[in-house]
């Protein structure tokens, strides 16, 4: 059967149109400087335990990061669990790679293991695990003496379950254990000794598919889901009393899946986060926002920003991506993740591509240098192995 390359140039140009802006890491300080001379200051949300926003699934790094409503795989458990209701698999494992900050250090990685089990037509289980090692580090104290070396790391443990509320709809709810050992037993004041935070959380999401669309005059699979993800406790890396938030975060998400032919499908998604954390005052120095309690801190987090309704738009971040697969075997992939400038101004290309051959399947992606300006995403690599195991239902 022909290729139809010209829908999947189309997109490919489409995508790319979109990737113009600068990809620049932005630094926060304690007293953010101006943007171009204008009243307009970097204001970040930050979070502690914040690599549990750090995307580690192989198929939607190529995506843009975008992954609340496309099809249910292994890697279901980061963006949407309850999509595992959906899965055709009887159970499925998958193992990544990630190499990361290779621009700065050669010895930190993140490492995902995750898996399903379908039970019956109606649910099924998932669990994963997230490690996530930040190298080997040598602490000096006050007067530059070595203090010892440290090998910094952190985990999760991810237990989740879907189930379908008809025939199209499902809800899934993960519960979550995270450990972030940083620099523990390091005194950073008199008798202030450093420790590890410990964090109980869960995720809430739903996820809808019609499997009887069309778009273009094509058979197509419309879906669209909704997650918020880390709820859990604020947590401290010290004795003080004042404790920070996780990183609370609000994902919504839809992808239309068109059948092109006998040999071609396309898929579109796109999705967009904002995270539940209190926004920070520049003006404020007592930081009062820190003190917020978990559930005003969540809710309050959508009318709280200092600039008002503009700048609560500013944190929205936005990942759009598109999948060709031929004959269902090969797969290529392309997107895009924004965030505004004053939020952190992460913005990159991403690309991947997808192999699967009987019950193993590979997936690559990889961030694309967007700019002579250097971030140190820049050629972030993941490395991803499938395992699928029974017939499809």
């Amino acid at each position: 059967m022909k290729l139809n390359f010209s829908i999947l140039s189309i997109i490919i140009v489409a995508l790319c149109m979109v990737t113009h802006s600068n990809m620049i890491q932005a630094q926060g300080t304690s007293n953010p400087p101006p943007i171009n001379g204008q009243d307009e200051t970097i204001n970040t949300v930050a979070t502690a335990i914040p690599f549990l926003r750090i995307n580690p699934d192989g198929r939607t790094g190529g995506l843009g990061e975008a992954g609340i409503a496309t099809s249910p795989d292994a890697g279901a458990l980061y963006h949407n669990v309850s999509k595992l209701a959906f899965v055709e698999e009887d159970m499925s494992l998958g193992l990544t790679y990630t190499p990361w900050l290779t621009r700065l250090v050669d010895d930190i990685f993140l490492a995902y293991l995750s898996g399903y089990k379908r039970i019956d037509e109606l649910q099924s289980i998932g669990v994963s695990l997230r490690y996530f090692s930040l190298g080997n580090i040598q602490f000096t104290d006050i007067v530059g003496a070595d203090a010892g070396n440290y090998s910094p790391n952190e985990l999760a443990l991810d237990i989740g379950y879907a189930r379908k509320l008809s025939d199209r709809m499902s809800a899934g709810i993960t519960l979550k254990y995270g450990r972030s050992d940083l620099a523990r037993g390091q005194e950073v004041s008199s008798g202030n000794i450093v420790k590890a935070a410990n964090v109980v959380a869960a995720d809430i999401s739903v996820y809808y598919q019609n499997p009887e669309a069309t778009f273009l005059g094509n058979e197509a699979t419309f879906s669209w889901g909704a997650a918020i993800t880390n709820i859990g406790n604020k947590v401290s890396y010290t004795e003080d009393q004042t404790k920070d938030f996780i990183p609370i975060n609000l994902g919504i998400g839809t992808a239309i899946d068109m059948e092109m032919d006998e040999y071609n499908s396309l898929m579109f998604t796109f999705d967009i986060n904002k995270l539940m954390v209190p926004t920070p005052d520049p003006e404020d120095q007592t930081q009062a926002h820190r003190e917020k309690s978990l559930l005003s801190g969540m809710f309050g987090s959508f009318g709280d920003a200092p600039n008002g309704f503009s700048e609560e738009i500013q944190e929205l971040m936005y990942s759009i991506g598109a999948e060709y697969w031929y004959n269902k075997r090969f797969a290529v992939r392309l997107g895009h993740f924004n965030e505004h400038k004053l939020k952190g101004n992460r913005k990159y290309i991403t690309a991947g591509i997808g192999l699967k051959y009987s019950v193993f399947g590979l997936n690559f992606s990889y961030i694309i240098p967007a700019s002579s300006q250097p971030s140190p995403l820049d050629n972030t690599l993941r490395f991803q192995l499938n395992f699928d195991f029974g017939e499809e239902g």
